[in-house]
């Protein structure tokens, strides 16, 4: 299960917003006549979109071996967080100007056409393009759905369709690597990304009239607002720097040094621009929020990536219980979720988050004992099961404390933060267990349903043990969460 790109409660920086106008009606609930359509179609989105993460994510080994790309394996994965940095901060630019309609179709062309670019590709690295131009079209999506809640939504309904979309993350995570899986199996793997975009006709033939008729023109009375062209210069300079580590990362030659040293260019002086002061130095309060979520995210993320290639390649699991073993997690990260959100626990969110990132460090650092053939795979299950229940209490949590922490004109600033810090972290993790995992010869396994002999333990821990040490890091991070 991949992270959701927003959750529940950064939605609630949207209600500050002074260009954003609840429509009149005010009775009934989500689903009654003057929402039902529209609800139905952007949850439908939201639920393409899940099943997208967790199909892709069965697949994916399968795909690295056929096109001999298991070397670049995490620039699969990091390819779409990259792109899809730029993406979330281009969508809201471009729905405060111009309203979400035209953010969310050009979203969902690139998407689609992201996943039929991959589902022909000859290469591994025509298949990382299409993962990128994925990446750019997920970025542009999810920010405009969110901008459609809140635009209109009356705010007495908003929490209910939020919970709509966090619930659309729980069925995916369980159906979509059996379906994935059986694809693979009996199809091929390019099946499951050529099949997706006709899923999405059926929530945009809803969605989309609606959304026209309900956002239509910008977000102001009578001039749109100006396009903060700092803003995207800086999210283009962290999607361009990112990348080029990640490739540097990836080679591992002295001539690396080159674009490494220009992507560190190009990234650190656009983190420092859009991140808040301090927070790489997990300064007390906002800074160490925004950290938290990152170090989290990156972790967890950078780990499950791997896991279903592990599985496959070292014990001979399809790619159907491969992906399963990860399904559970849906579950207990919505559990998470609820347990963090109960009143009577407001008090302990601090030792709640702290629990959550021990359960996390040790769910990643138990998973590569199923490296032993002794251990079985089962475990990785139920330590996944673990992991995700810890992760469903950080990342709402941090949220909810985000906006706890910043004054009212802060709060879609800091939120943007939020989701940049969530990604970004996404991506440089993956480059340092890609660079690891390729170092120790994990790109020379090319068959599925070798045993062990024929693959490279070694590069597995290499991922998993030193993401554990990173979620150790963010347990002692929640211990700055609060101003003295």
């Amino acid at each position: 299960m991949l992270v959701v790109p927003l959750t529940l409660t950064d939605m609630a920086a949207l209600e500050t917003s002074e260009a954003a106008t609840a429509p009149s009606e005010v009775a009934g609930g989500v689903l009654s006549r003057p929402y039902r359509a529209l609800s139905v179609g952007i949850v439908s989105v939201v639920l393409v979109i899940a099943f997208e993460a967790t199909a892709v994510g069965t697949a994916m080994p399968v795909a690295a071996r056929d096109l001999d790309g298991v070397s670049l394996y995490a620039f699969a994965f990091s390819g779409y967080f990259t792109t899809s940095l730029f993406g979330m901060v281009l969508a809201g630019q471009w729905s405060d100007r111009d309203g979400p309609l035209a953010s969310l179709t050009a979203g969902i062309a690139a998407f689609a056409a992201g996943l039929l670019l991959s589902g022909t590709a000859a290469s591994m690295w025509v298949f990382i393009l299409g993962r990128a131009v994925q990446g750019l079209g997920g970025g542009l999506v999810i920010v405009a759905l969110y901008v459609v809640v809140g635009r209109v939504y009356p705010e007495r309904l908003r929490p209910s369709i939020m919970a709509a979309f966090a619930a659309g993350w729980v069925v995916p995570s369980v159906v979509g690597p059996l379906a994935a899986g059986a694809v693979t199996e009996h199809l091929g793997w390019r099946w499951v990304f050529v099949g997706i975009p006709v899923l999405v006709v059926f929530p945009l033939a809803l969605a989309l009239p609606q959304i026209r008729r309900r956002t239509s023109g910008g977000a102001g009375e009578a001039v749109p607002a100006p396009l903060d062209r700092r803003r995207i210069r800086l999210a283009l300079g962290i999607s361009l720097g990112a990348g080029l580590l990640q490739y540097a990362a990836q080679d591992l030659e002295w001539l690396s040094l080159v674009p490494a040293a220009a992507g560190a260019a190009l990234l650190v002086p656009a983190v420092l621009g859009l991140l808040p002061r301090g927070t790489y130095r997990a300064a007390r309060g906002l800074p160490s929020v925004v950290l938290l979520r990152g170090v989290a995210a990156g972790s967890f993320i950078a780990a499950e990536s791997f896991v279903p290639l592990m599985l496959v390649t070292q014990r001979g699991l399809s790619p159907t219980l491969a992906g399963f073993s990860l399904a559970a997690g849906g579950g207990t990260w919505a559990l998470g979720s609820y347990v963090q959100a109960r009143p009577r626990v407001e008090p302990y969110r601090d030792r709640l988050m702290f629990l959550g990132m021990v359960l996390v460090a040790a769910a990643i650092a138990t998973a590569p004992s199923v490296l032993i053939h002794a251990v079985p795979v089962w475990i990785v299950a139920v330590a996944w099961a673990f992991g995700c229940f810890g992760m469903g209490l950080v990342i709402a949590s941090t949220s909810v404390l985000l906006l706890h922490l910043s004054a009212s004109e802060e709060a879609g600033a800091n939120s943007a933060a939020l989701q940049i810090s969530d990604g970004l972290s996404n991506v440089l993790l993956l480059a340092v267990g890609g660079a690891a995992f390729a170092a120790l010869g994990g790109g020379t396994v090319t068959d599925a349903a070798t045993s062990a002999s024929g693959s490279h333990p070694a590069a597995f821990a290499a991922v998993f043990l030193p993401m554990a040490g990173v979620a150790l890091v963010g347990a002692w991070v929640t211990t700055r969460l609060r101003e003295r």
